[in-house]
Formats: structure tokens, sequence, C-alpha cells
């Protein structure tokens, strides 16, 4: 019997969806913690009441907490295919912050596998386009190209 490979079936999802994720809330509390840890304490994210006086009359989340919640969502809603052992983040081709994500506010991913790249140590390079959604507005918070190197099971790496 036939057994199709890892890279097989993801060539089939190439231009499909792969992730429509839930919605998750953007509280203070996030945005006061990714703060913490990378020392960006600019007061439109740490504030709340002068953000609230604030070109966005709230405090935002950081565009970097937004990107990094692409891991969050991944880790929820995708699934590999049998034979691959894990997934590593390999890097962005471009990212766009396009609107502020203002706490309170609910955002989702929705993804499209863009390309899946076999290479020669058996890896899989895959990419994927990520837009993450504000609940009730147009316009996305953010859109990004992302790499994600595909282990097989058996690899030594």
């Amino acid at each position: 019997m036939y057994a199709e490979s890892p890279y097989e079936f993801l060539t089939r999802l190439i231009g499909k969806e792969i992730i429509d994720s839930g919605w998750l809330e953007i509280d203070q509390e996030r945005i006061s913690l990714f703060s913490r840890c990378t020392g960006d304490d600019q007061w439109i994210h740490t504030d709340p009441d002068a953000a609230s006086r604030g070109p966005f009359g709230a405090p935002v989340a950081q565009g970097f907490l937004i990107l990094a919640l692409i891991n969050y969502f991944r880790s929820k809603t995708f699934y590999a295919p049998e034979g691959i052992r894990m997934s590593i983040n390999y890097g962005t081709n471009k990212v766009r912050f396009l609107n502020p994500v203002v706490t309170g506010d609910r955002i989702k991913d929705r993804a499209v596998l863009l390309n899946i790249q076999q290479r020669p140590d058996g890896t899989l390079l895959m990419t994927s386009r990520h837009t993450i959604e504000i609940e009730s507005k147009e316009k996305p918070a953010c859109i990004a190209e992302v790499l994600n190197l595909l282990i097989p099971s058996g690899h030594n790496r």
C-alpha cells in the first residue's frame, strides 16, 4: 500500500488555508508581561491612563507581541502531517504591522500555505502567509510571511 509522504501531503495544501484559529483577547496583563520581557516599556503599552489620552485611545499591543502570537495560534491549530517530528521557527520573509491592537481587542490568525520545499537533508521548509485579523475591523493587525523548518521523524536534528 502506498503511504503519502509529508512533502506530498503538504504540496496538495499549497494555496489553501491551513490555520483559522479562534479568537484571543489581548488584555493589559499580556501587554505588560511582554513589555517586561522585552524592555519595551513605552507609555502607549504600559500606562493605561496616559494611553487613554494618546493617539489610539487605549494601550496598544506591541507589534512584536502580535507577531510572536503566530506561534501560539500555530500550536493550537496546525497539525503537521504524520511523519513530522517537530517544527522549528526559521524566520520571516516579510512582516507588516497595518493596524494597532488595543487592549480588549480580539485577534485571530488565518494562514495560507504558500510553499513547501524539500531540502537535501530531508527537512521541509514551509512558507506560509499569516493574516492577524482584529474582530470587527476591516484592516488586519499584521500580515507576515513566516518560515518553518519541519523535521521528519527519525531525522537526527
